[in-house]
């Protein structure tokens, strides 16, 4: 894994009441010491950063300090570029007198200054949700630049947060410039990451975000109920639903077609969009491409709209259901569409190049059974180590999709650290030892005990399974 060590979401003006913006004058010298005495024997670590979408360098005062920031980071590691996560349009707007953040800048608590009121971290998501890829070329102009330019060449490697739109331009307008994207939408992973191996002064893309995470409830969500539409979801929302890897760890339709985009799958893959909600339709987020999940298993949904999706480099796709051809269709951007009506049994794509050659074949089934399965990563364990171990409704090898159950987890020789699931709206807490399913799966982490064997028991109102795992001496 290759890390880009980053410092701060903020500097000297607030993003919310009572951030880090307080103190940070106090401490940010200090601050990136501690960051390289820790990390600088990790060779994991590629780059340095020095903010994310923070407005100051739209002042003279900001690009200084930013100056600044880059010759300590030289002085203490002269080894790994110094680079800074910029929302260009940020900048351009704070430039032109219309900061997205409403501070004076003073580092005093303002929390109860109604002269400050006004935009917050928060309302900037907003608004970039509201503006979703619009947003790439808002730092197009001439203008925007000129503004954008000093804090910009400040930098080792130039970060831009969600203005690919400039990546076209800036072999012409500086040539020297080196960029990486710090930040853009998954959507767009496609057409970044051509536009990554075109541009040899463009370095690499983020794709926000990788692996899911609670806080900025619902802000990657695709949701279908009323009340839950808009940025801001209600409580008990809990998990941000952006990550391409669920909170589990489960890898979902996001996460291969960014897979496939980087040309790292060994075959296509199957996902299918929720067919319980199909329905409804979504209200959808500008960080998500897709809610799709590897699963053909939904109860009670015979005759419904099913979306299917197939991932992979190739040139078409053909897809069967229950060995009858549903259609075909050429592959854009990596990815495949069909629609279909759902129906219990195999689902099957083919895909092939552009000369006709089978490139290779995914197969979803549904479930035999709605028993629960527990699926433990090791037979054996040394003492102490912490275990992870998926629970999921159906059989052996395919889950359920809607067929969710509040399960109960007991462990015996071991410890049970947490159990929960990717539901991102629950009051259930992951350290109780219940928690309900979500798409049919969950996870207990145990840490197993000095001896013996650790055994692990999950029940539902009406069923149950165990799994036992040997501890080595």
């Amino acid at each position: 894994m290759y890390v880009l060590d980053e410092t701060w979401d903020m500097w000297y003006t607030r993003k919310s009441k009572a951030d880090y913006a307080l103190s940070f004058r106090q401490n940010y010298r200090s601050d990136l010491k501690k960051l390289v005495s820790r990390d600088y024997n990790h060779p994991c670590v590629l780059m340095y950063s020095i903010a994310n979408e923070v407005s100051e360098p739209a002042s003279h005062e900001g690009v200084a300090l930013a100056q600044e920031m880059v010759s300590l980071l030289h002085e203490m590691d002269h080894t790994r570029p110094v680079t800074g996560g910029f929302n260009l349009f940020i900048l351009s707007r704070a430039a032109s007198g219309k900061s997205v953040y409403k501070d004076d800048g003073s580092g005093r608590d303002q929390s109860n200054d109604q002269k400050t009121a006004g935009m917050n971290s928060l309302m900037f998501n907003i608004l970039t949700s509201m503006i979703g890829s619009s947003m790439n070329k808002g730092a197009n102009s001439k203008k925007a630049d000129k503004i954008t330019s000093p804090v910009l060449d400040s930098l080792d490697i130039a970060g831009y947060n969600y203005a690919s739109g400039r990546y076209p331009l800036e072999g012409k307008a500086h040539p020297e410039r080196i960029v990486v994207g710090s930040e853009t939408f998954p959507p767009e992973i496609a057409k970044n990451w051509a536009m990554v191996k075109k541009y040899p002064y463009l370095i690499g893309d983020f794709m926000w975000a990788a692996w899911d995470y609670i806080g900025e409830v619902g802000a990657g969500a695709w949701t279908y109920k009323p009340e839950e539409k808009g940025f801001e979801k209600p409580y008990p929302w809990m998990l941000a639903q952006s990550g391409a890897i669920d909170i589990l760890g489960n890898p979902g339709g996001e996460a291969y077609w960014a897979a496939a985009v980087w040309n790292k799958l060994s075959h296509p893959y199957l996902a299918v969009r929720p067919v319980s909600l199909s329905h409804i339709r979504p209200a959808k987020s500008a960080w998500r491409g897709t809610d799709s999940i590897p699963c053909w298993s939904w109860q009670g949904c015979e005759g419904k709209k099913a979306v299917v999706e197939v991932f992979y480099d190739c040139y078409r796709a053909e897809l069967f259901l229950n060995g009858k051809k549903v259609g075909k269709t050429k592959m854009k951007d990596c990815r495949g569409i069909f629609k279909t009506k759902y129906q219990p049994g195999k689902l099957e794509v083919v895909c092939y190049d552009s000369e006709n050659h089978e490139a290779g074949r995914d197969v979803l089934e549904t479930a035999a059974s709605a028993e629960i399965t527990i699926h433990p990563e090791k037979k054996t364990v040394y003492p102490g180590e912490v275990l992870y171990i998926p629970v999921s409704i159906g059989d052996e090898k395919w889950f359920e999709g809607n067929k969710d159950q509040k399960l109960s987890v007991k462990c015996t020789n071991g410890e049970l650290l947490a159990f929960g699931s990717a539901r991102p709206s629950a009051e259930e807490k992951y350290t109780s030892g219940s928690f309900t399913t979500y798409f049919g799966r969950a996870l207990a982490v145990v840490k197993s005990c000095r001896e013996g064997t650790v055994t692990v028991e999950v029940s539902s109102a009406d069923k149950s399974a165990s799994c036992s795992i040997s501890i080595e001496k």
